[in-house]
């Protein structure tokens, strides 16, 4: 059953993969094309002004891959790829909290992971370091950007799983070793709430704790640089939602011993 799940998953994983990048080709293109056009406009006036000065910088070399190259072969390339690693995370995570972690139906235990995935594994580390567009950022710092992004993705993850062996436990207890939980309120729903409690405060914890990072350069256009970032969020939000409702119509046949594709 766990092969199943993960073929589940791993197609789940590609559809939303090729689905987030017509989304991002979509609405994610013009921005883009808009910083690179910033950042051709940055390289000619550092050009001119050593020009001026009689300063030589020789003559500027054709970048490996072509613009074409990387938006229509690799971009769909790496989205599938991309797509089939979180999609196999993705039924894995399904397969061991399904049953486990409260009592819902395989389709909304589809729905539900995949709306914590999106929370968890890229909007709380986004909300500390958004993506930014090229020209951008300081070449020199790539690698401790990526660290940092990295330590902030790490530290949601661990908290959720944190949250979640925390909720396990006290869903076990009775309503009264709870504290006082309020009528309306089950014993599922407070621990519920104390776990989502725990993992918000570790990850704000690090948030601030971690340090920030702000390199865009004066005068790039403050719109674009918004208009990028929610592509960037609607990408996400379109790979998760495609994964989740995919393995929401795919895991409860495999769980009822059925093919994953009707017939």
């Amino acid at each position: 059953m766990i092969r199943s799940l993960l073929i589940c998953g791993l197609l789940a994983g590609v559809c939303g993969g090729l689905l987030a990048t017509g989304f991002a080709e979509i609405v994610g293109e013009p921005p883009l094309e808009q910083a690179i056009a910033f950042e051709d406009a940055q390289a000619e006036a550092e050009h001119g002004a050593a020009g001026a000065a009689g300063q030589s910088h020789g003559a500027e070399q054709a970048p490996p891959v072509s613009r074409d190259t990387q938006r229509f072969v690799g971009l769909p390339l790496a989205a599938i790829v991309y797509g089939l690693a979180i999609g196999g995370l993705f039924a894995l995570a399904f397969a061991f909290a399904y049953g486990r972690v409260g009592d819902a139906s395989p389709a909304r235990t589809a729905l539900w992971m995949a709306a914590a995935g999106f929370f968890v594994f890229f909007l709380v580390p986004f909300l500390k370091y958004p993506a930014n567009p090229p020209a951008t950022g300081d070449p020199s710092t790539v690698g401790e950007r990526t660290l940092l992004f990295f330590t902030m993705l790490a530290t949601s993850l661990l908290a959720a799983v944190a949250a979640a062996r925390v909720r396990t436990a006290l869903v076990g207890r009775s309503g009264r070793d709870l504290g006082r939980i309020p009528s309306q309120m089950t014993a599922a729903g407070a621990a519920t709430t104390v776990a989502i409690g725990a993992y918000l405060t570790i990850v704000v914890v690090a948030g601030v704790a971690l340090p920030s990072v702000d390199e865009i350069p004066a005068g790039f256009p403050a719109n674009e640089l918004w208009k990028f970032r929610l592509a960037s969020i609607g990408t996400q939000a379109v790979l998760w939602t495609t994964m989740g409702l995919v393995l929401a119509v795919t895991a409860p046949r495999v769980l009822a011993g059925k093919p994953i594709l009707q017939r």
